[in-house]
């Protein structure tokens, strides 16, 4: 198929949040560092950390099209829900000011961690700053069922809303990420190039649904997309991640087949659960600090990349691969893991 496979995307409503296609770099330092060359094996890096809009990050590829959605039905209030760190709500609070919606937050506490070192700083602080009204809630609770009941007291005093759920990961929201795959093909081709593998976390999945759901319906192969899972178990991530990326198709009108072995992801990297450091993503950090001047947060594309990393070695990645890896942002997240990375 040819880009005309996804001109859906261009015809549904979305907001554009995106000055331009993110950049596409080799990572030459770590190639060295790792010994790559001998191998025949390229690295490169997709910045889709680097954006102008609330400091940049996946998120706001999935909040184009809610957005889009939320001006399409005259809503003027967007509620979400999240981790306490979570990027999606600082983003969903930067695009509300932004385009003129009030924002609230829901935040559960999801990472066994507190203090105002957690509770107090990084995305938090930056919600804040954005003019969202943010609610911390305690130990235990259900956001989601904290934000339907908001919402029907917003509803009954007149206010049009939309809930957002945890990572903006719904059908709608994984178009953003079709779209990156779409953009990704052209750069491909502009390049000269084709990524043999292209590494992404997964967290609430729609990063990588729409990845797949984007390279199906152009068909190039979905199953180059790895995943590593940094919230759910495996299994449960391939179903989710499944489901998503099927119905994405299905808004596009794409008539395209996906079966379970398209969707790739390693579980190794969860370590003790979402949010809990690991050894290996405190060197994966380090590494692609020190040697490229780059930061990953410690969630999402730390564990990843410590994943890659782990692969490169073991040999999991083949002789003469040109991997491809999407930086997907949370860079404010380190302030909140200060004494983790410590030292």
């Amino acid at each position: 198929m040819s880009y005309d496979a996804l001109a859906a995307l261009d015809r549904l409503p979305r907001i554009a949040l995106l000055d331009a296609a993110t950049a596409i770099h080799r990572l030459c330092r770590i190639e060295e560092r790792l010994g790559l060359a001998a191998r025949g094996i390229r690295l490169s890096i997709k910045r889709d950390d680097v954006m102008a809009l609330g400091g940049g990050g996946n998120k706001l590829r999935k909040l184009e099209y809610h957005l889009g959605h939320a001006r399409d039905i005259g809503a003027d209030t967007i509620i979400t829900v999240g981790g306490v760190q979570s990027n999606h709500a600082r983003l969903t609070a930067a695009a509300s000011a932004r385009h003129g919606f009030a924002c609230e937050m829901l935040l559960a506490r999801m990472v066994p961690k507190d203090g105002d070192d957690y509770e107090k700083n990084g995305n938090v602080l930056l919600d804040e700053l954005f003019g969202a009204k943010v609610t911390l809630l305690p130990r235990g609770e259900n956001a989601l069922v904290h934000a339907n009941a908001r919402a029907e007291a917003l509803q009954a005093e007149g206010h049009t809303v939309v809930i957002l759920p945890t990572g903006g990961s719904t059908p709608r929201g994984v178009l953003g990420y079709a779209r990156c795959a779409r953009e990704i093909a052209q750069q491909e081709d502009e390049l000269g190039v084709r990524f043999d593998r292209i590494v992404v976390p997964n967290g609430s999945s729609g990063t990588h649904a729409g990845l797949i759901t984007g390279f199906a319906a152009l068909d190039r192969d979905p199953a180059r997309v790895t995943a590593y899972s940094v919230l759910a178990e495996r299994d449960a991530a391939v179903t989710t991640t499944l489901k998503l990326a099927r119905d994405a198709l299905e808004l596009l009108g794409a008539s395209v087949e996906l079966a379970p072995e398209h969707v790739r992801i390693d579980g190794s990297q969860r370590g003790d659960g979402y949010g809990v450091p690991t050894a290996g993503m405190k060197e994966a950090l380090r590494l692609m600090a020190s040697a490229e001047g780059i930061l990953l947060d410690p969630v999402y594309s730390g564990k990843a990349f410590a994943g890659l990393m782990q692969d490169l070695r073991s040999g999991v990645v083949r002789d003469g691969e040109h991997v491809l890896f999407v930086a997907t942002g949370g860079q404010p997240g380190l302030y909140a893991y200060r004494e983790d990375l410590a030292g």
